[in-house]
């Protein structure tokens, strides 16, 4: 079995154990249209409208 041959240090260990590396959340933000929530800068998957204009059909 693996053992470490040295202590590891405090700044060693907490540098691993940071927040820095670890994935955020993508930003949301309601659509104008709909309400719903959906990515930054995208179409919106439930009603199809970006900035106000009809994108992509849908049907109610």
């Amino acid at each position: 079995m693996a053992v470490p041959k040295r202590k590891l240090s405090k700044a060693r260990r907490d540098k691993r154990r940071s927040n820095v590396w670890k994935l955020t959340l993508p930003g949301f933000s309601k659509c104008t249209q709909c309400g719903e929530l959906k990515l930054s800068h995208r179409v919106c998957p439930s009603c199809g409208y970006y900035k106000g204009k009809e994108i992509i059909k849908k049907e109610a």
